[in-house]
């Protein structure tokens, strides 16, 4: 019936707005240079984009850019180091966009 047909429509947009998530934060990682990821393209997580500094020397400034952003929550794994993105479906696109406006400060320092 109707509620069925407008849940699958919710949903249809939920995946469609985390797929232009994961694919903006994606596109930074792979065109900044200060940056790679750490999953194998095929094997990336949309939900949780993990990703590394290619330099430590970056580690304090990109810290600080990100933490006076309001972003939190971005350290990786304490075994694998890093960074990782959680982009649940709450999250808003403009939160991602403004990691990777942080992302692209750092590379304009750099």
């Amino acid at each position: 019936g109707l509620p069925v047909l407008l849940f699958a429509k919710h949903i249809a947009q939920v995946i469609k707005i985390n797929e232009a998530k994961a694919n903006l934060l994606y596109t930074e990682i792979d065109r900044n240079p200060l940056f790679i990821g750490t999953a194998a393209k095929e094997d990336r997580s949309i939900m949780n984009p993990t990703f590394n500094l290619v330099d430590e020397k970056f580690k304090t400034t990109f810290d600080t850019l990100w933490k006076e952003a309001n972003i939190s929550g971005i350290n990786g794994h304490r075994s694998v180091g890093g960074y990782r993105a959680s982009m649940y479906n709450a999250l808003p696109l403009y939160s991602v966009q403004a990691l990777v406006d942080v992302m692209r400060e750092l590379e304009r320092r750099s």
